[in-house]
C-alpha cells in the first residue's frame, strides 16, 4: 500500500509540474529515476518498520511469557503443605470464636478467618493457573453451564444492584470440549470482575452463538471500562484494575481458555462500557 502511494504521489508531483507550473525543462528520465527513488525509498522504509514492529510484538510476548512461566513455577511449588495449615488454623480460630464471648475480640477472629479464607483464594487460584490444562474434556452446552454459573452469580450482582441478561437460542446447540469444573471458574472470575466493575450497578449482559465454525460468548457490562494500555496487560500476573486484587482471577481465565484452544478478545470505552468476546471450537 505504501508503494503503491508512493507511486501514485511520483505521479501526481510530474503533472502537477508539468500542466500546472509548467516546468517542462525537466527530462523524463530525471522524472523515472525520480520516481524509482521515491518508490525504492518508501519500500525500504516500510519493510524496516514492520521487522521492527513485529521484532517489538514478540518481545512483548516473550516478556509476558517469561512472567507466566515464573508464576508457574511458583504454584507448582505450592502444595497441600501449605494450604494444609491454613485450614488447621482457621477450624482451631472458628471453635476460639464459638467459645469467645467478648464482641471485640470475636470481631478479631473473624477477621482473621476472612483473611485466612482470602489466603486460601490466592493460593487455589495459583494452583489451578499451574494445573489449567484439562484432565477429562468433556462434551458441554455452553448454554447451560451458563446458565448454571448465572445461578451462582446472582447473589454478587444483587448485592451489588446489577442486572444479569442472559440472551440464547435455546433449538441452537452450542457444544464444546473442555473440562467443566474449569470452564465453570473461568466464567465464575470474569463474571465476577465484570459485576465489580460496575459500583453504582448496572447490567451484565451474557451472549452466545454461533459463527462459522466457532461458538462465541459476549460478556458486556456497564461499568468504567478500560484505557488500551490496560487490555493489553490483561492477563499479566499481578496486574488488575481493582483497588484490592492480584490480577489471577483474570490470569487463571486467560489460561483455561487457551487450553481449551479458545481465543479471549477485549474491547472497552472509557466510562461506558466493556466486552470480553470468548470464541471456542464447535464441537458437533
Amino acid at each position: 500500500m505504501s508503494t503503491c502511494l508512493s507511486i501514485i504521489g511520483s505521479l501526481l508531483a510530474m503533472l502537477v509540474s508539468i500542466f500546472v507550473l509548467h516546468v517542462t525543462s525537466i527530462p523524463i528520465s530525471v522524472w523515472v529515476q525520480f520516481a524509482i527513488l521515491d518508490v525504492a525509498g518508501m519500500f525500504v522504509i516500510t519493510i524496516l518498520w514492520e521487522a521492527i514492529r513485529a521484532n517489538l510484538l514478540v518481545l512483548q510476548r516473550l516478556m509476558k511469557a517469561e512472567k507466566l512461566e515464573i508464576v508457574s513455577h511458583l504454584a507448582a511449588s505450592i502444595s497441600h503443605e501449605v494450604r494444609n495449615p491454613l485450614t488447621a488454623s482457621r477450624g482451631f480460630m472458628q471453635m476460639l470464636q464459638e467459645d469467645e464471648k467478648e464482641p471485640a475480640k470475636k470481631r478479631y477472629i473473624s477477621i482473621a478467618i476472612n483473611e485466612l479464607d482470602r489466603a486460601k483464594e490466592i493460593i487455589d487460584d495459583y494452583l489451578l493457573f499451574a494445573n489449567s490444562a484439562p484432565e477429562r474434556n468433556e462434551k458441554m452446552n455452553i448454554s447451560e453451564e451458563i446458565h448454571h454459573v448465572t445461578h451462582i452469580m446472582t447473589p454478587l450482582a444483587n448485592m451489588n444492584g446489577v442486572a444479569i441478561d442472559f440472551t440464547f437460542d435455546e433449538e441452537v446447540k452450542c457444544f464444546v470440549m473442555g473440562e467443566r469444573r474449569k470452564l465453570q471458574q473461568c466464567l465464575i472470575n470474569l463474571f465476577k470482575n465484570s459485576i465489580e466493575a460496575m459500583q453504582n450497578g448496572g447490567t451484565l449482559t451474557i451472549k452466545v452463538g454461533k459463527e462459522g465454525g466457532a461458538v462465541i460468548v459476549d460478556i458486556i457490562d456497564t461499568g468504567c471500562g478500560m484505557t488500551q494500555e490496560q487490555i493489553n496487560r490483561l492477563g499479566e500476573p499481578y496486574f488488575t484494575t481493582k483497588e484490592k486484587g492480584t490480577g489471577l482471577g483474570t490470569m487463571v481465565s486467560f489460561s483455561i481458555i487457551h487450553y481449551m484452544k479458545g481465543k479471549v478478545s477485549v474491547s472497552s470505552v472509557k466510562g461506558k462500557e466493556t466486552c470480553f468476546s470468548l470464541e471456542f471450537p464447535l464441537c458437533e
